[in-house]
């Protein structure tokens, strides 16, 4: 399947409730590359790179955190890097 990378901006309950650790050990299970970080406005930052389909199932497992609330997620397609890893920090 061909890769894709979408940049993404996750709003709402996002911040101090687990979504960086979260994302990182599903990235790692499903063979998403990229990064995740925390924005100082309280949003948090995301690029993910994988097939369409594993993107969208790894979206969908982020938001069912227990104390998880996206709001709102803005969403950009990106040049595909070829990362190896997924980074958090």
């Amino acid at each position: 399947m061909t890769k894709i990378r979408k940049h993404y901006i996750l709003h709402g309950a996002v911040q101090g409730v687990g979504l960086r650790y979260r994302a990182y050990y599903l990235a790692r299970e499903m063979g998403v590359t990229g990064y995740i970080r925390n924005l100082d406005d309280g949003c948090v930052e995301m690029e993910a790179e994988a097939d369409r389909e594993t993107l969208k199932g790894f979206l969908d497992a982020l938001g069912e955190g227990r104390f998880v609330e996206i709001e709102s997620i803005e969403e950009s397609t990106i040049p595909v890097q070829d990362d190896r890893t997924f980074e958090r920090d």
